[in-house]
């Protein structure tokens, strides 16, 4: 509904991840920003990092050699759990709304990561479990999910959940001659054949070009002083690359089967 009403006067939009809560809107949105030209950016917290942007400089430096496996691990206690107000519990609880549980608030991160590693390369296959450990609380959505996005080279096992037993927002890169691990925004540990020991090393936006808010980046983008790179973290192809993954996903856990993609 934002999309429809700003799109057609000329206004540039940025949303909160994910883009939509189903594809149909997704594409819908897309659509619609195409036709006007006008942006269509998507937030996620991750794309303020310091880590995130050290990781995938390093990988295009080829420190890991060729990129085997991606393991992502994003969420929390449960929006219950953490308080978030009722409204939000409302909505974020709702199949319609939200699109669905633990596997649409927190799916979404791996899959916006890593289809921009993989510069949008679209997965062969997606595979996906959903659970309900707590239907007292989430009756209506699933609070845990594993999700495996496989490649042709590479593999992405995507672990988000209400469930964690404390908040976290974390990626593991495995390769073929080394690994980076992103604990947090900042830090990292590091291990490759030349040096056996693991370092650990930290990482800040003073060290790094990162915008460590989603307004000053729509600003930049908007006055010509950042361009929005091809599957950029906020760019509109990657989030409707990562919608399909999420609706292949959600397809996936319901009806028992792997899901290959088109």
């Amino acid at each position: 509904m934002v999309a429809q009403a700003a799109a057609p006067r000329g206004i540039h939009i940025m949303v909160e991840k994910p883009l939509a809560s189903n594809l149909k809107e997704a594409l819908a949105m897309e659509a619609l920003a195409k036709k006007n030209n006008v942006m269509l950016l998507t937030n996620y917290e991750t794309s303020w990092y310091p880590s995130t942007f050290e990781t995938f400089r390093l990988i295009k430096e080829n420190y890991v050699g060729q990129v085997r496996k991606v393991v992502f691990h994003h969420g929390h206690q449960g929006p219950k759990e953490i308080g978030v107000s009722p409204e939000f519990f409302d909505w974020l609880t709702d199949p319609i709304e939200n699109g669905g549980g633990s596997i649409v608030d927190f799916g979404c991160y791996g899959a916006n990561l890593m289809t921009y590693l993989m510069q949008g390369e679209m997965p062969i296959s997606v595979t996906a479990v959903m659970n309900q450990f707590k239907p007292s609380i989430y009756p209506k959505v699933d609070d845990n999910a594993t999700i495996i996005v496989n490649y042709a080279k590479t593999q992405a096992i995507l672990q988000p959940s209400w469930a964690w037993t404390f908040a976290r927002k974390d990626m593991e890169v495995y390769g073929d001659s080394a690994y980076i691990i992103a604990v947090n925004a900042q830090k990292m540990r590091l291990r490759n054949k030349e040096a056996a020991p693991e370092t650990e090393k930290t990482v800040s936006e003073k060290d790094i070009h990162v915008f460590t808010d989603p307004f000053s980046y729509l600003h930049a983008v908007l006055r010509g002083k950042e361009k929005v790179e091809p599957y950029g973290l906020y760019s509109t192809e990657n989030n409707v690359m990562v919608n399909r993954i999420l609706e292949a996903a959600i397809q996936s856990a319901k009806t028992g089967k792997t899901v290959y993609m088109k």
